[in-house]
């Protein structure tokens, strides 16, 4: 087990606590699990806090669990090259519940939130842009969708 990690992880939780519902080592990495409404909240500590300085969104990614009530995770990748870790940020929602934008704290997520509307169809609220950046313009569904 990777102490660090886990203290990290603690500290987190300890810090955000109606925020981070939890805190856990998978595989020796860090993941912490939130409501949609606290993502910007989480991504803004972890990129301001002078104990995780996570100051690179790696990637968006969403995830398909069509058999889940809340089908769709959303899953925020970031490292802190100050302290050389990773963390793994994610958040569940449905074909209808909007995430909040994450553009204002990194703005790269601008395009990882729009392929993550394009794959999947997962909707972000007040995203400055939010269209279709893979596929056509024209293109009816989402086709990384389990259900496609």
């Amino acid at each position: 087990m990777n102490q660090a990690l886990k203290d990290l992880g603690d500290y987190i939780a300890t810090h955000l606590p109606n925020d981070v519902r939890e805190a856990r080592l998978v595989l020796d990495e860090l993941v912490l699990s939130a409501p949609a409404s606290s993502i910007v909240r989480v991504l803004t500590f972890l990129r301001d806090d002078a104990n995780c300085q996570f100051k690179l969104l790696m990637d968006i990614a969403g995830v398909d669990y069509p058999d889940r009530e809340l089908r769709f995770e959303v899953v925020y990748n970031l490292l802190s090259l100050k302290h050389n870790q990773r963390v793994r940020v994610k958040v569940a929602t449905d074909e209808t519940a909007p995430v909040p934008t994450s553009t204002q704290v990194f703005s790269s997520a601008g395009w990882f939130e729009r392929e993550a509307w394009d794959l999947y169809g997962i909707l972000f609220s007040d995203h400055p842009d939010l269209r279709r950046i893979l596929t056509d313009y024209g293109f009816e569904g989402h086709p990384l969708r389990k259900d496609f």
